[in-house]
């Protein structure tokens, strides 16, 4: 392999790498967890209906998927999607999970979009429910326990 193919091969994997990380939502609780323990982060629990619900679209819009956002969220956060959507198709399993979790979060009687944010044990630290266009730091802060959303 020549060096100029080398490099660009290289350029692309870390590129796709720094890509993901904060911005690659999981659907694996357990796994999340693990992970959020191993790492000593804590966990974002986003109950949603990603193709249906305007609130959740953009609140993932415009938080979730901004780079200050994510910065911050790489270094602090393992993001887990627990998702309701009426179009896209899920797994069996999946969609057993997902109903074990609003049962488990009381997200029912909430509805959405509800966030939930665990500590590397999972144990709830806070949550809020609804989206009324906070912003970037509105949501830090939350995480942070420096305000009430």
């Amino acid at each position: 392999m020549s060096h100029r193919k080398f490099f660009v091969t290289t350029f692309l994997l870390l590129a796709t790498v720094a890509l993901t990380g904060a911005d690659e939502w999981q659907t694996d609780y357990a796994k999340a967890l693990a992970t959020a323990k191993q790492q000593n982060k804590q966990v974002l629990l986003d109950f949603t209906g990603s193709d249906w619900c305007g609130p959740c679209i953009e609140l993932r819009k415009r938080v979730f998927s901004q780079p200050e956002f994510r910065k911050y969220a790489d270094k602090n956060l393992v993001f887990v999607e627990v998702d309701y959507p009426q179009r896209k198709t899920q797994s069996a399993e999946l969609k057993s999970q997902n109903e074990k979790l609003a049962k488990q979060y009381g997200i029912d009687q909430k509805g959405y979009p509800t966030v939930v944010l665990l500590d590397p044990n999972g144990k709830v630290m806070r949550e809020f429910n609804g989206y009324n266009g906070e912003g970037i730091a509105d949501l830090i802060a939350w995480i942070e326990g420096k305000k009430k959303l």
